[in-house]
């Protein structure tokens, strides 16, 4: 869920070459030449680059286009093309317009530092590897392709290897602050927020203008605290001159913060930002129809869209009673889900109509489709009624909003009261963990204090392989994690939702598994690295009709949260 990933993320992007290309080409195009062909390239093609400058890469592309028209032969005005479509959010044909500049021009290193820069943001890391090391050595001296090779190293887990290349930079130019920066976001995934602060506030000391720095400064302080300055570093980047994308992912990050501080109006109103063409994490929603802003639902064929990953479409599904009130028995609701959540939505909402989501991907970005949904006169994400319908903590209800299958309920109530004890389920960890995401979960092995508590019965929610881990827990601690036979907690969420609901209490991670408890009514006491936005300002999960959240007071630092939690749980199993 977007939980888990805080999703706020540092700005740990790299950086092109557009302002050495724009001035060199608008330089070259300037220049008298005989050819008349080359001329009217050269007038497009200056045009195109002063469309560029105000951000608008539409007129930019098509003036590009005519650029290259006028003389094929011209590198620059494809690559100029490139940089528009790659603003437009057309990948895919900007690369292809970069490598056809670069048969073009294969001498033009700015090139190759935009081209890997595009293939990394396709998500295409040994490509754009490739390239920034060939610009590294065409340009050892230009700090952007040593911090672009860094950071593609450590977005494919290569820590050491990416420190190593940012400090040998970092030695041969150390008045570099774009040096500085991206060794401060090589060590956030290392989960060193207090020394990558310090290499944030040295760019900051080098360039006090530097806004993808303070943005950064504000992403590490919202894992470690206080929020409030947090927020202050993300309005002083938000004050500078910066990239249209970067400030997109500064607005969102912002959002968040300000949810987090439980200034939940402005908060959920920013988060919108989502949705916004140039933001690294949207989706597109091939719908024909119109997002909705707020307009009035009554009478009206609404299409509701789960958003972001599983948990996230749990948790947001808090305001569906709310939307399907507001539309009316006039009105139609259709939800479009994970298909594994089809027979838990529809149970939970008898009177709108449930059926799935397809996902594809179009440029690098992710689009979902609803073929099934017709022509809506809105189309709905999740999340997007919290801006309307969640803008204080009043407003969330506080109950079970989701039924489970009562059948299935009572047989695991049955199955579980063979065991002594209160029946806990525990999910100590997503299903998706890498190096970057590692940070926010606890190993098994931290578990020792909270499975020897006794009087409990612990029963496994952990969906995905975990075999060897609950092996593990028996070997080390002698503890048994109870196992319901035949029960899929991957693909069959009705029936893990149905196994929450038996539970006297849900211990995990804030995860799917964790979603899925506190939506059917179970209490839930998350387990979390740090203090999350869904908290909403508070010690608990208001989604929830009951939740407590147990963090440590250094982010990370399991060693000390994990006695606390066995302690509250014995005091538990104890009354």
């Amino acid at each position: 869920m977007a939980a888990e990933r805080a999703e706020n993320g540092a700005n740990a992007t790299g950086i092109g070459a557009k302002a050495a290309f724009l001035a060199r080409a608008e330089h070259d195009s300037a220049r008298d030449v005989a050819d008349a062909a080359r001329r009217l390239c050269h007038k497009h093609l200056r045009k195109a680059i002063h469309a560029f400058r105000r951000n608008d890469y539409g007129k930019a592309a098509v003036l590009s286009v005519d650029a290259t028209e006028a003389d094929p032969r011209c590198g620059q005005a494809y690559h100029m093309l490139a940089l528009s479509l790659e603003n437009l959010g057309e990948m895919a044909k900007a690369i292809t317009m970069y490598e056809q500049a670069l048969a073009l021009d294969p001498g033009d290193t700015d090139l190759y530092l935009n081209l890997g820069l595009a293939a990394w943001r396709m998500g295409l890391n040994p490509v754009a590897e490739k390239f920034f090391r060939v610009y590294c050595e065409m340009e050892p001296g230009q700090p952007m392709g040593w911090n672009n090779l860094a950071g593609v190293l450590r977005d494919t887990s290569r820590f050491d290897d990416a420190i190593e290349v940012a400090r040998t930079a970092i030695m041969r130019m150390p008045e570099q602050p774009l040096l500085w920066n991206t060794l401060g976001t090589i060590l956030v995934e290392l989960s060193d927020f207090a020394q990558a602060a310090v290499f944030y506030r040295e760019a900051l000391r080098l360039d006090p203008k530097f806004a993808r720095a303070w943005h950064n400064l504000g992403y590490g302080l919202h894992h470690t605290g206080p929020l409030d300055e947090a927020l202050d570093a993300y309005d002083h980047a938000l004050s500078l001159e910066a990239e249209p994308r970067d400030r997109i992912e500064t607005s969102h990050a912002r959002a968040l913060c300000l949810i987090a501080m439980g200034r939940l109006a402005e908060g959920f109103a920013g988060y919108e930002v989502r949705h916004h063409h140039q933001h690294r994490a949207s989706t597109l929603y091939g719908i024909d129809a119109p997002l909705w802003k707020g307009e009035a639902l009554a009478g009206r064929t609404v299409l509701v869209i789960g958003e972001q990953g599983l948990g996230d479409e749990i948790m947001f599904a808090n305001t569906l009673s709310d939307v399907a009130a507001a539309i009316g028995p006039t009105g139609r609701l259709k939800v479009a889900v994970d298909d594994r959540l089809i027979p838990l939505f529809a149970r939970s909402l008898p009177n709108a109509e449930i059926g799935n989501y397809f996902n594809a991907s179009h440029n690098a970005r992710d689009v979902r489709l609803v073929p099934w949904a017709g022509k809506p006169d809105f189309v709905m994400p999740l999340g997007s009624a919290l801006a309307h319908l969640r803008t204080s903590l009043d407003d969330f209800p506080g109950k079970a909003f989701l039924t489970p299958d009562p059948q299935r309920t009572s047989e695991f109530r049955a199955a579980l009261a063979r065991h002594p004890g209160l029946r806990i389920g525990i999910c100590w960890r997503s299903m998706l963990i890498n190096a970057q995401r590692q940070k926010y979960f606890s190993a098994i092995d931290a578990w020792k204090d909270v499975l020897a508590v006794p009087g409990v019965t612990f029963v496994n929610l952990q969906y995905g392989d975990a075999q060897a881990e609950i092996a593990r827990a028996k070997a080390l601690f002698g503890a048994d994690i109870v196992q319901m036979d035949g029960l899929d907690l991957k693909n069959d969420l009705d029936g893990a939702a149905a196994l929450s609901a038996a539970c006297d209490l849900v211990i995990s991670a804030p995860t799917a598994a964790a979603a899925l408890a506190g939506a059917v009514g179970t209490e839930v006491w998350f387990l979390t690295a740090g203090p999350v936005w869904p908290q909403l300002g508070t010690d608990r999960y208001p989604w929830y009709r009951a939740s407590k959240v147990f963090s440590p007071a250094a982010f990370g630092d399991w060693a000390e949260v994990m006695p606390r939690l066995a302690a509250a749980l014995g005091e538990r199993a104890a009354a």
